[in-house]
């Protein structure tokens, strides 16, 4: 089992590191300009957003002719013969990331749709920097800088989105770009210690477009379907557009279930007195289907008004399944802590979620240099989630539980802001925000240890109550100067304040938490030659990590191994690997200094080279982490998770990147199109034992490799890219210390295009699948538990079809 070697061990033994496409990533990032030393120079050309689109690949402009001049005669054709033509078009992506006085990368619908990813986090994961949590090939949790949850803030249309949604219930046929800022802005706010992910969605009329996409995903025999709209058009010749797209889709997933977990007692001198292992074998599934509709409608008004009316509509069905043995061995006396109470249980759901926003804004010109911008938009998301779960012990009824959840966010949010371009180069801008949520959840809890009496309402409910009452309030205000000083040099300065309040209700009686944090932001750009071909940057800015709603009022958890409502055995403690849950009102904001210096290279054919070094302080930081606690549900005390503010921490990396095409640097190569990114992080926790005391989540390095080419002789487009992080010890809590196992993504694509608007595009996502798991070493004064959890990850195949009607 993994969780039983020696960290010292684990450390040495390197984890089958691949250092062939490691090395390849790092030579790609830092060797292109080495390998121009022996390239032909490269010319100077202006930025890509004012280089004039080449109607030849002629190296040698043509004299432009004088308006008095006479005609030159063309050299005579030849009829057997077509000239070759190469259009090379501007990196409209770049060229935003290049002119942003503070740190940011685009991607645009060209790098959405070039592997044909089925989820967001499978988009992201190639950038630098970018981590996501859950097995290879699936997406998940999107982390910046390796950090966990809530570090990144997530955004779609500058907004962010009530709990329970996620970024992979988007799918990519609706998103027009992303953007990522790796520094806070007085505009996005400051709650992004790692940074933000701005998800913009389809907008009306980029260009006319009527286009279908039928697709079909096969994962472990698994077909999941998927059809996508999109239709932008003209309402009239003044301007009016709309945007609208549909995307329906069935899911399908199963996995295997297979844990281990080994209990070792010990006695007052550290012995070994006892040794029990407990295996769980089994599987889950689950089946999802969802329709997601997103629109965009653009009124121009008067004066060069406009308004723009945005509907987004998600809507989700989903059922699940889990089956599973438990083994313990040698079999304990059910008087022992630590005799299993039941052998086998099954588990049967099903999950209802809607989520329905409607936004308008108005932007409003009030003269030739001012504007303002106004954003109001209501929304509700409503969660239902029943279970049943049947417990038996070698066949024999244990216990029978069904858990009833009904939820509802009411949302609503207003956002003004006052743009102002004055005579010396400098954009005044300057906005107020609010938004609110509330949330109702209803909870039902039945259980019974008897199966000739009905279930009866779970009795450790009694002091928490089943129903939570919740809200959240947050208010903002902010003012931002962004100027240029000469051709060379761009700053950047805002201070934002930011309040949020937290109040719940539930049996235990209300309960508040209330945050106010002000933060001022400096970015600066130098520019190293006028033409924007080199540039550095620097940022100076404070950020935040505000509680989130469950963090606060999370109710009580217990753990299915250790219940308190068995008639026939008392409610004793449990242990630390199987602990109950709850949230903490006492939270405070984790507060973050930080500062930024990047440098960046633009190539002349669109490729890019940069460097990136960031450092964070951060103060009051919140972990989730097991402590022994007196609890009014149980007459002994409880291991209990919460989160907690336990102290501060350091983290700082650097992010190396290179994309370039390879015929820049080697005049006989194909024009392959190459990138590559590395990016290595390093954090310590104070107060928390190390070496391995690291930020949660936070790996050593991760790195990406792709290259994709576009055949002269077939119209066919071929994509490869290998994304790895390596494995990771964390030590969580001086009692605790995890085990992260490694990720190999291989991921391949090809598309042919029969025309202009016909496609067809086959992907292949985790090519090499790999085993894949986590474990823990949990250690307390009477006890050391080494548990492990594994499953095998798939490949997940994908045939989509694209038709411009």
């Amino acid at each position: 089992m993994r969780p039983s070697r020696s960290a010292s061990a684990t450390v040495h033994q390197a984890r089958d590191l691949p250092l062939r496409p490691l090395t390849l990533a790092l030579m790609l990032a830092v060797g292109p300009s080495a390998w121009a030393q022996t390239a032909p120079p490269a010319q100077d050309t202006p930025p890509l957003a004012t280089r004039p689109t080449p109607a030849t690949p002629s190296s040698t402009p043509a004299p432009r002719a004088r308006p008095d001049a006479a005609p030159q005669p063309r050299p005579p054709a030849d009829p057997q013969k077509l000239d070759r033509v190469e259009i090379q078009g501007t990196s409209r992506d770049d060229d935003q990331r290049r002119a942003s006085t503070a740190s940011k990368i685009i991607i645009g619908r060209e790098e959405i749709e070039r592997y044909g990813d089925s989820t967001i986090g499978e988009v992201l994961k190639r950038l630098p920097g970018v981590t996501t949590g859950g097995r290879p090939g699936r997406g998940g949790e999107v982390r910046m800088r390796g950090m966990g949850g809530g570090y990144t803030q997530i955004l779609v249309n500058g907004e962010r989105m009530p709990p329970g949604f996620s970024l992979d219930e988007l799918p990519p046929e609706q998103i027009e770009r992303i953007e990522v800022m790796r520094a806070p802005t007085a505009e996005f706010g400051a709650r992004a210690i790692a940074g933000t992910i701005n998800v913009v969605l389809r907008e009306a009329l980029q260009r006319r477009l009527n286009e279908v996409r039928l697709a079909t995903t096969l994962e472990r025999d698994r077909v999941t379907p998927s059809l996508s709209w999109t239709r932008n058009d003209k309402l009239d010749d003044e301007g009016n557009a709309y945007n609208l797209t549909v995307n329906a889709m069935q899911h399908k997933r199963l996995d295997d279930i297979n844990s281990r977990s080994l209990t070792r007692l010990l006695d007052d001198a550290g012995n070994i007195t006892r040794e029990t292992l407990l295996t769980n074998s089994g599987q889950s599934g689950d089946e999802r289907k969802s329709l997601n509709l997103t629109g965009r409608l653009q009124l121009k008004l008067g004066g060069g008004d406009t308004v723009a009316i945005q509907p987004f509509v998600m809507v989700n069905r989903g059922s699940s399944t889990s089956r599973f043995n438990q083994v313990q061995t040698p079999a304990l006396p059910a008087d022992d802590i630590d005799h299993i109470r039941y052998t086998d249980a099954a588990t049967d759901g099903d999950s209802r979620a809607t989520m329905a926003r409607l936004n308008v804004q108005w932007n409003k010109r009030l003269n030739e240099t001012s504007r303002l911008e106004t954003r109001v938009g209501v929304g509700r998301m409503t969660m239902s989630s029943d279970s049943h779960r049947l417990e038996t012990n070698s066949g024999a009824f244990y216990r029978i539980q069904d858990d009833d959840t009904k939820s509802r966010d009411t949302s609503w949010s207003f956002n003004s802001k006052l743009t102002h371009q004055m005579d010396n180069d400098h954009n005044l801008v300057a906005g107020l925000e609010g938004e609110g949520t509330t949330r109702n959840q209803d909870r039902l809890c039945a259980q019974s240890y008897d199966a000739a009496q009905p279930a009866r309402n779970c009795a450790y409910l009694a002091d928490f109550g089943d129903n939570v009452t919740a809200s959240t309030r947050r208010f903002a205000a902010y003012a931002q100067d962004e100027w240029s000083v000469g051709k060379q040099w761009g700053f950047y300065a805002g201070l934002r304040w930011e309040g949020i309040q937290t109040e719940s209700r539930n049996n235990q009686g209300p309960v508040s938490n209330t945050s106010h944090v002000l933060t001022p932001l400096l970015h600066g750009v130098y520019k190293l030659d006028e033409k924007s071909r080199e540039q550095i940057r620097a940022s100076l800015t404070r950020s935040y990590r505000s509680p989130n709603l469950n963090d606060v009022v999370g109710r009580l958890s217990l753990s299915n191994r250790y219940p308190c409502d068995d008639p026939a055995l008392p409610c004793t403690t449990n242990t630390i690997d199987s602990p109950d849950r709850m949230g903490n009102p006492g939270l405070k904001p984790e507060m973050a200094t930080g500062v930024e210096i990047g440098y960046e290279k633009y190539l002349s054919k669109g490729g890019l080279l940069s460097a990136n070094f960031f450092y964070r302080r951060i103060t009051d930081l919140i972990r989730s982490q097991a402590v022994l606690e007196t609890v009014p549900y149980a007459p002994v005390q409880r291991y209990v998770v919460r989160p907690r503010n336990i102290g501060d921490a350091t983290t700082y990396g650097v992010e190396l990147e290179a994309k370039f095409r390879l015929d820049e640097y080697l005049s006989d190569a194909l024009p392959i199109n190459l990138r590559s990114n590395l990016s290595l992080f390093h954090s310590a926790v104070d107060g928390i034992p190390g070496p391995h005391n690291k930020l949660d989540q936070q790996p050593r390095y991760t790195a990406n490799l792709g290259a994709d080419y576009r055949l002269r002789s077939l119209p066919l487009t071929l994509g490869a890219s290998l994304n790895y992080t390596p494995s990771n010890l964390l030590q969580q809590s001086a009692q605790v210390l995890a085990d992260i196992d490694k990720k190999r993504v291989l991921d391949l694509s090809a598309m042919w295009t029969f025309s202009p608007a016909v496609a067809l595009r086959v992907s292949a996502s985790n090519l090499v699948p790999l085993t894949y798991g986590n474990g823990t070493v949990s250690t307390t004064s009477d006890r050391i538990v080494l548990a492990e959890n594994t499953g095998r990850s798939f490949t997940v195949w994908q045939v989509r079809l694209e038709m411009k009607i």
